[in-house]
């Protein structure tokens, strides 16, 4: 054995000779040195972007929350006797949710949006859905991007004038992101889907076929996105499909069957039909 390995057959490292209960010779860390200054510096930098980060996730999840309402409320519309009481009630929910995306904008000022995008993306793509809906119902159309954008541009008086007599303006501002427009877009095909089925079972027969026309112009338009959009726009393009399905099968069974079915019962047997749908797709 080499008389550079211990007893144990390890080779002897050359701090093993240094004796563990003495202190190497050397001064503290000095905390008032330019290197620990910095350090603290970087330290309050990141402190404050999480910080910054969850105040705006919680800012997203009650834009989301609002707005689900919103969309629910706006069901109620296929049955509701007075259709300009819900829309009335659906704008004062969604400047509401605007008031939210306000304080996001607040939050984001002067600050890179990419950077913080994944903590309000959810929110912003379930208010574009929301609005979408609200759109449709009013105009039978989609609203396009610039328009939501135009919506998100606010004008408040400045909080830190001392002076009240001397007000002065302050415009904040939220873009909504091109894939943030298409996923929520995606998202309100399910929505009409659902309208379609209950406007049905409500003897409204012009609304499938209107929603019918529209999905298949939306699905067109994702079509030509395909594979070379983001991930999450081509993932959502089979449920889209899905729901164009399901009202294409309603409208079929309108034109060939309507007249042989009693209207207060179209909705037991569309719902019928897509459960028979939904069962085919799952087997194959």
């Amino acid at each position: 054995m080499s008389g550079k390995e211990g007893s144990g057959g390890f080779r002897k490292r050359k701090h093993d000779n240094f004796p563990h209960n003495q202190r190497r010779d050397g001064k503290d860390v000095n905390s008032s040195s330019p290197v620990m200054l910095a350090f603290k510096l970087f330290q309050q930098e990141l402190d404050a972007r999480h910080d910054k980060y969850e105040r705006l996730v919680k800012l997203s999840r009650d834009i989301t929350v609002e707005s689900k309402r919103t969309i629910f409320l706006l069901h109620r519309i296929t049955s509701a006797p007075d259709m300009e009481e819900i829309l009335t009630e659906s704008e004062i929910k969604l400047d509401g949710v605007r008031q939210k995306i306000l304080q996001v904008a607040q939050e984001l000022s002067g600050e890179d949006m990419h950077q913080f995008h994944r903590a309000i993306t959810t929110g912003l793509q379930e208010y574009v859905e929301a609005v979408s809906f609200q759109h449709f119902i009013k105009t039978r159309s989609l609203i396009s991007m610039d328009e939501i954008n135009k919506q998100l541009i606010f004008t408040t008086e400045d909080s830190g004038k001392e002076n009240k007599t001397d007000k002065q303006l302050v415009t904040w501002s939220l873009k909504v992101t091109p894939v943030d427009y298409l996923l929520g877009v995606a998202d309100l095909t399910g929505e009409l889907m659902r309208m379609c089925i209950n406007s049905v079972g409500n003897g409204d027969i012009d609304t499938p076929f209107e929603v019918s026309q529209f999905l298949r112009q939306v699905y067109d338009g994702f079509s030509f996105i395909g594979n070379t959009g983001p991930y999450e726009v081509s993932k959502k393009l089979y449920t889209l499909k899905q729901s164009l399905a399901k009202v294409e099968n309603a409208c079929y069974a309108l034109k060939v069957r309507g007249s042989e079915i009693p209207k207060h019962m179209l909705a037991d047997v569309f719902s019928v039909k897509t459960e028979m749908i939904e069962q085919e797709e799952g087997i194959s």
